[in-house]
């Protein structure tokens, strides 16, 4: 970067606007300090050593902890590796991390114990006490993998620097798939290639070994479907990645998850991803005192490399799920066709217009009509409908225009489902609540059965929820919904249906509002929830309108007097300086 000297008159005029009207508030005349700012912020940056402005420029104010570093840490294999390739590379070491955490800290606490003549693990001779350490059923009893010596993380960093390392790896990965065979098949096992930069790789290992994530303060956390949300993010573009394709934003699936109450029952995700919705499924029911027995999970997902992950990500919760006896895609080939369940719990990918919907024009799914090809929302909805038990329910993300849409015949499907009394409640959603794409979604809930004993009678009715004020962002680009918000947004709808203790629904203008279909139907069967709240009420001060008028009109001419004056002045001092006419 060149840097160029700056004119010592610029400088002296900098200087003379900021020190004559940093100070000033009033709104009128605010661009001259929008003017005194922009030639402060000129200062500043050409004051900057090149390797101060290099160093702003790279940092993206992103306050993401651990991603960030794997990022970094990604970022060494990418000179010489394909985008899809090396995000796996670290996501498998990732992986092998996380469980060498978990194994390093049962292993650290079972150190303590047989140490303490107080626990009933005491071992008094110090050269025996190993044998209790290496006892695989201490670590498989507690939900912990069991680790073999030459796969633990500490051995493989220590060894990080030796050319052999990408088969040091591989044989890491083996072998705990040998000892673990839940985990058979799972784990990637190609780093000894040789495209494979081994000089980098090691720098990798080391990298990832200053995170921690195994603990115990990081296992209860969706780890592996943190870093691969991030992840998708960072490399959409480099993929060709469309909108859709990638992990849902935790915030999102807790609402879904808090809406729906999967205590017990039949859990579907015909398009699971990394499996985000089964683990707070688990820890919903966890939570709230259940068992995690209680609920079945059910699966499928297309993507082989996705399809493993998820596998990896129910493994290390040590929670059973039929995902399938390989990935499949949900249209084409439905590895669960005769499953009914109790709730569907899903994000499909965003207006997918290469699902192929031509080859399946006569399907039995079709029941509200047939599809578009070339846009599959409306056919991943019949396909959550059709798989839904008599009194199941159906929560789910979808691009805003699925709320709208009158292409292709989108809108009759839409209306057709709607005069079937399925849609339940309509939830419109901020934006950039997703790492990859900053655009705003809805979240639709869908009921088989409005009239069943566990709620009241809500027959032809919907409940319609505008959240898009909600969140808080978390740093430039990211926003995500609070545990408050969360809460209040399902509580309002667990009131509306009639859950036991959730108290008395009201409508809230701006928030929420409670619509029959004849009023759906006059909005030409849109659910936008924009048409049905409202405007939020404001607060009435007191003042008249008219004495309001003649007060503002009055200060509002002084304003503009006072920028008049500030604006000859700040021209004088330009034209002093040699600048301006």
């Amino acid at each position: 970067m060149l840097l160029h000297k700056r004119p010592t008159n610029s400088y002296a005029a900098e200087r003379l606007i900021r020190g004559r009207f940093k100070t000033t508030q009033v709104p009128a005349y605010c661009i001259f300090t929008r003017i005194a700012a922009i030639l402060s912020r000129e200062t500043m940056a050409r004051k900057r050593s090149p390797s101060s402005i290099y160093s702003a420029k790279k940092s993206n104010g992103a306050n993401l902890g651990f991603e960030e570093k794997l990022w970094q840490a990604a970022d060494k294999l990418r000179s010489n590796m394909d985008a899809a390739e090396y995000k796996h590379v670290v996501l498998g070491l990732i992986f092998l991390k996380y469980v060498s955490d978990a194994f390093g800290e049962r292993h650290r606490q079972l150190n303590l114990w047989v140490s303490d003549p107080s626990s009933e693990y005491y071992v008094k001779e110090p050269a025996a006490r190993w044998e209790v350490l290496e006892q695989r059923d201490e670590y498989t009893r507690e939900n912990v993998f069991w680790v073999p010596r030459q796969a633990r993380w500490d051995n493989l960093q220590a060894i990080a620097k030796q050319p052999t390392i990408g088969k040091i790896v591989d044989d890491a990965m083996v072998s705990i798939e040998k000892d673990n065979p839940r985990l058979k098949g799972m784990l990637p096992k190609n780093y000894a290639r040789q495209e494979l930069d081994k000089q980098r790789l090691g720098e990798l290992i080391d990298l990832i070994g200053t995170i921690g994530l195994g603990d115990a303060e990081n296992r209860s956390k969706d780890i592996l479907g943190r870093v691969y949300e991030y992840f998708l993010g960072k490399f959409a573009s480099a993929e060709g990645k469309t909108g859709g394709q990638f992990y849902t934003a935790r915030c999102v699936v807790q609402l879904l998850v808090e809406m729906l109450n999967p205590y017990k029952g039949r859990v579907y995700d015909p398009c699971c991803g990394s499996g985000g919705m089964f683990v707070q499924s688990e820890k919903f029911v966890e939570a709230h005192g259940g068992r995690i027995g209680d609920i079945s999970i059910y699966g499928q997902e297309s993507n082989p490399t996705t399809w493993r992950l998820c596998r990896m990500n129910l493994a290390i919760r040590s929670i059973d799920g039929d995902l399938g006896p390989h990935n499949a895609d949900s249209f084409h080939n439905d590895l669960h066709k005769d499953l009914k369940s109790d709730f569907v719990l899903a994000n499909p990918p965003f207006n997918d217009s290469d699902w192929k919907g031509g080859q399946l024009r006569e399907d039995v799914r079709w029941k509200y009509g047939v599809p578009p090809p070339g846009n599959a929302n409306f056919a991943w909805v019949q396909h959550f409908i059709h798989h839904l038990a008599p009194n199941g329910l159906a929560g789910f993300v979808l691009a805003n225009g699925s709320m709208s849409s009158n292409q292709s015949g989108e809108g009759e499907i839409r209306k057709n489902i709607i005069e079937a009394d399925l849609v339940d409640c309509m939830i419109a959603l901020p934006g950039q609540l997703f790492y990859s794409t900053p655009i705003p979604v809805c979240l639709w809930f869908l009921a088989r059965n409005k009239r069943n004993s566990r709620f009241r009678d809500r027959r032809r009715q919907t409940l319609f929820i505008d959240a898009r004020k909600m969140g808080r962002m978390i740093d430039r680009v990211h926003r995500e919904l609070t545990d408050e918000e969360i809460a209040r947004i399902a509580g309002t709808y667990h009131a509306w249906r009639g859950d036991g203790g959730a108290g008395v629904y009201q409508d809230v203008p701006g928030f929420c509002k409670s619509a029959i279909t004849e009023e759906i139907a006059a909005h030409g069967y849109v659910l936008t929830p924009g048409r049905y709240v409202g405007a939020e009420e404001i607060e009435d001060d007191g003042e008249a309108f008219a004495e309001k008028m003649a007060r503002l009109t009055e200060k509002l001419e002084e304003q503009f007097a006072e920028s008049a004056r500030l604006e000859a002045e700040i021209r004088d001092n330009l034209r002093g300086l040699g600048y301006g006419k």
